[in-house]
């Protein structure tokens, strides 16, 4: 089986995410608040594609995200 490494460092997009969620925690509930917590969901969603990409380039990726037929065989 082949041996996958796994990064344990955080991605840039999420300790970024991680700043704005705690700046949003100081502010009182609004219009800013809500900005900062917005902004924060995006740069984790595009914490998860990074990482989907960063698995897709490494060719490490697991099966279980290609589509398959009804058989089980995997659509390439």
């Amino acid at each position: 089986m082949a041996r996958m490494d796994i990064s344990t460092e955080k991605s840039t997009w999420l300790l970024q995410a991680r700043d704005f969620l705690e700046e949003a925690r100081r502010l009182k509930p609004g219009p800013a608040r809500n900005e900062l917590r917005q902004t924060a969901k995006v740069l984790h969603e595009l914490a998860k594609l990074d990482a989907k990409s960063v698995l897709l380039k490494s060719g490490s990726a697991l099966d279980l995200d290609w589509p398959r037929e009804p058989d089980g065989r995997r659509i390439r």
